[in-house]
C-alpha cells in the first residue's frame, strides 16, 4: 500500500486540443488508464461546450467507462452551480474539481467571474457535493504566479488556502502551477508553509512543466511533503484558458521514473501503463 496518489489527467490533456476527438477514442483511451492502478482519473468536465468543444461528450464518455474492474474514482471538473448539478446526477463520479484562481484575471478568463462570485461558487458546490456523497477538489489557479501583472506572493496563497478551509471546509486543495512558473523554492516554501498549518487537508501538486524539469519539481514537492500528484501521460494538454502557448502536464512517466528510482511505491501497473503510453501516440498529435 502507498499514501501516495496519482491522479492522471487525459481530460487536461485533451481539453485544449482544436480538432475533436471521437469519442469511441476516448472512452478507449480512458478505459486503458482504468486498468493501470492510478487513484484517480480526471476523465473530464461538465462545462459549457461553446468554453470547452472538446469535452462536449463527457456524460456520453461516463457512460462507456469500464469501471466494475478498476479502483481508481473519477473526477469531473466543474465551474458552476449548474455543472456541479449535472455531475452529481452520474454516482459513478466521486470528486467534483474546481479552478479557484487567487489571480482576479484568470478567475475572470477561466469562469467567467470574480473571485468574490466564486466564492459564492464554491460554497454552493460543497454544498451539492456534500449532499451527493462527493468531495471537493479544489485547484488553487495560477498557484505559483501569473502574467497578468496580478498581485502574487505566497502569503496570498497560503491565506485563501486557509480561508477556503476554515469557512467552507474545503479538504483537498491541489496547488496549481497553470503556467509553468513555479521554481523549486517557491514550491517547497508553499507545501512546507501549508501542510503542517493545515493538517487535515490534503494538499496536491498540479504543476504544468517541460519535460526536462519534471522530476526536479516532483522532487521538490515530494520532499516538502506533497502525496497527491497530478500528471498526463508525455505532458500532454495544459490550460486553454492561460496564454496562447500551452505549457504541458507534468509528464507522468518522468513522475513515474522518479518515485521508482527512489523506491516510492506508486501502485501503477507498468504493463498497463505502458499500454496506455502507446495509446495515448495514436490519441493525441505529437
Amino acid at each position: 500500500m502507498t499514501d501516495l496518489k496519482i491522479i492522471e489527467c487525459p481530460r487536461d490533456a485533451m481539453q485544449g486540443l482544436h480538432d475533436f476527438i471521437p469519442t469511441e477514442t476516448k472512452i478507449q483511451y480512458i478505459n486503458s488508464l482504468l486498468k493501470c492502478g492510478f487513484d484517480t482519473i480526471d476523465f473530464g468536465s461538465f462545462v459549457s461546450a461553446k468554453a470547452i468543444p472538446q469535452l462536449r461528450d463527457t456524460a456520453e464518455v461516463l457512460n462507456k467507462l469500464e469501471l466494475n474492474n478498476s479502483t481508481s474514482k473519477l473526477l469531473a471538473i466543474v465551474a458552476n452551480e449548474r455543472g456541479a448539478q449535472d455531475a452529481c446526477n452520474f454516482q459513478e463520479i466521486q470528486y467534483l474539481g474546481f479552478p479557484f484562481s487567487v489571480s482576479e484575471t484568470f478567475q475572470e478568463r477561466n469562469t467567467n467571474s470574480s473571485i468574490e462570485e466564486s466564492l459564492i461558487r464554491v460554497e454552493a458546490i460543497q454544498n451539492l457535493a456534500i449532499q451527493n456523497n462527493k468531495e471537493l477538489v479544489l485547484y488553487l489557479s495560477m498557484g505559483f504566479g501569473n502574467p497578468y501583472g496580478d498581485e502574487w506572493n505566497s502569503d496570498i496563497v497560503i491565506q485563501w488556502s486557509e480561508l477556503l478551509y476554515s469557512k467552507l471546509d474545503v479538504k483537498i486543495q491541489a496547488l496549481s502551477d497553470t503556467i509553468g512558473v513555479a521554481t523549486i523554492d517557491s514550491i517547497e516554501q508553499l507545501f512546507k508553509a501549508l501542510i503542517p498549518a493545515l493538517p487535515n487537508v490534503e494538499f496536491g501538486a498540479h504543476l504544468h512543466t517541460v519535460q526536462e524539469k519534471a522530476k526536479d519539481i516532483v522532487k521538490a514537492a515530494y520532499s516538502a511533503g506533497c502525496r497527491r500528484f497530478d500528471s498526463a501521460i508525455k505532458g500532454f494538454g495544459g490550460c486553454p484558458m492561460a496564454t496562447d502557448d500551452l505549457t504541458g502536464n507534468m509528464p507522468t512517466e518522468k513522475m513515474l521514473e522518479w518515485f521508482n528510482e527512489n523506491n516510492i511505491h506508486t501502485g501503477v501497473n507498468h504493463t498497463e501503463f505502458n499500454n496506455s503510453m502507446s495509446l495515448a501516440l495514436s490519441v493525441f498529435p505529437n
